[in-house]
């Protein structure tokens, strides 16, 4: 924690300097994000970094496995479709995005909830996404370790792109030429991001 409240008092002097301009115009302007992006809460994973992304840039929606709520659930009203019908219906965002991660604890929880027995809460957020486990069970279960994982993380953000569809403000604007919804994984090793390609069904490198 220490090192945490010195970051804050280094930033104050001197880190916030080279934003200062930015961040008044923004105050007085409001935000005008360019993407909004669901990430996963992991303290190794953030989307500012890897994309390079200055203030105002991003509307991020963070939670535990990067989860879009089916509809069913979302018609609850929870934080991430009310997050995400702000961004779209109210600030104008064009672009939607869900970025998963790989190692990422959530799937990992999904494939083997036994590992988190006696978290009920979490177990309780994970059922809203059970369809991953069942894909992978279905489809890659002559895989294993690190290759397993990786086309888990993979088909995980597939499903929330399903929910992302399904939610009724995102399906009335899908039908718009200029809207669009996207699936990335970032690689925390590597640093890499690739992206699902609708036309050929597959995650490919960025160009």
């Amino acid at each position: 924690m220490r090192n945490l409240l010195a970051g804050i008092h280094d930033f104050q002097r001197e880190g916030f300097r080279s934003q200062r301009t930015l961040m008044e115009r923004l105050a007085v302007e409001g935000q005008r994000p360019q993407i909004a992006l669901v990430s996963c809460s992991d303290s190794r994973v953030l989307p500012e970094m890897f994309t390079q992304a200055a203030p105002g840039d991003i509307f991020l929606v963070r939670n535990a496995g990067n989860i879009v709520p089916a509809a069913t659930v979302a018609n609850g009203a929870p934080g991430e479709a009310a997050s995400l019908e702000f961004a779209v219906e109210v600030l104008g965002v064009r672009d939607v995005v869900v970025c998963g991660h790989t190692h990422c604890g959530a799937v990992d929880a999904i494939l083997n909830p036994e590992t988190i027995a006696g978290l009920p809460n979490l177990e309780r957020w994970l059922l809203s996404s059970q369809e991953t486990g069942r894909i992978v069970r279905e489809r890659y279960g002559h895989l294993e370790g690190d290759s397993l994982m990786r086309v888990a993380v993979a088909e995980h953000v597939l499903v929330q792109l399903e929910h992302l569809r399904a939610l009724p403000f995102i399906a009335r604007r899908l039908e718009e030429p200029d809207f669009a919804i996207h699936g990335w994984v970032y690689d925390i090793v590597t640093g890499e991001v690739v992206v699902y390609d609708v036309d050929a069904g597959r995650f490919r490198d960025l160009d």
